[in-house]
């Protein structure tokens, strides 16, 4: 059956490989950049894929939450059904490091934006549908004042900082729909994958990011993520395993979430 897949940071790197490959299989997918000449160039790719079924364009900049309310509103105004909401977009190196509504970026993009795309697009994802969020081997507990935007952290700490953020709230989420909700599972989608992040990051190359593509296409489509709802899935492994113990501290991942919502609330007042 064919479905519809929002990948948010598709137009290079897992994210594109990924879209190539849900495209192949004859889904329609639904790209996410924020410049419209990388967009343009990613949809000619996933086009030149060959499948039957559509591909489409949004422009967001997700540090921005007035850009990820609105691309929430345009994914819903053009579609009533959302299949699957790959949240892929991630920075690790940004300078400034602070955004213009005083967050830290890789908070802002890596937990919080994924968060509010994730929750405003929940009345057009059906009980069988899937959230993937992307976390990753980099787990590290969360500083509520960084996350809050009252604390400075350097580049490694606050990329595995937000990833943690990220798999807590997917964990409280997937706690909140319980078994008649759509599957929300974090996905580590490997280490030192060959990604513009890691060559910004590490200096190195990579690992083929076919690797990642490859799970994330799985945690998409496949019967083994069916019942993961609340499970995170370590590629490294190649296994579902357990992530930092924080992310299954029931109270820990509530108050996080907490601290999310006071952001948000923070920056739409």
């Amino acid at each position: 059956m064919t479905k519809t897949i929002l990948i948010t940071g598709s137009t290079d790197g897992i994210g594109l490989e990924t879209a190539k490959l849900l495209a192949a299989a004859n889904h329609n997918v639904l790209l996410h950049g924020r410049s419209e000449a990388k967009l343009s160039a990613a949809e000619k790719e996933v086009r030149a894929q060959g499948g039957t079924g559509t591909v489409e364009t949004f422009n967001a900049d997700l540090s921005s939450l007035s850009d990820v309310d609105a691309l929430a509103d345009a994914v819903s105004e053009r579609h009533q059904n959302l299949d699957v909401l790959i949240n892929n977009a991630g920075v690790f190196r940004v300078e400034p490091s602070v955004g213009a509504n005083g967050l830290d970026l890789r908070f802002m993009v890596n937990t919080i934006a994924p968060y509010r795309l994730t929750i405003k697009l929940l009345p057009i994802i059906g009980s069988n549908g899937r959230i993937v969020n992307l976390s990753s081997a980099a787990q590290a507990p969360v500083d509520p004042n960084a996350l809050a935007g009252k604390a400075a952290l350097d580049h490694g700490t606050a990329y595995a900082q937000s990833k943690l953020g990220l798999t807590m709230w997917s964990n409280d989420l997937a706690r909140q729909l319980g078994p008649d909700g759509p599957v929300v599972v974090a996905v580590n989608p490997g280490s030192f994958l060959g990604t513009k992040m890691v060559k910004e990051a590490y200096g190195s190359s990579g690992n083929d990011i076919g690797i990642g593509a490859g799970i994330l296409a799985r945690a998409a489509l496949s019967e083994e993520f069916a019942d993961a709802s609340g499970r995170y899935y370590d590629n490294d492994s190649g296994r579902f395993a357990s992530p930092h113990p924080d992310a299954l501290d029931e109270r820990k991942n509530t108050a996080i979430v907490g601290v999310i919502e006071a952001a948000i609330e923070a920056i739409a007042n």
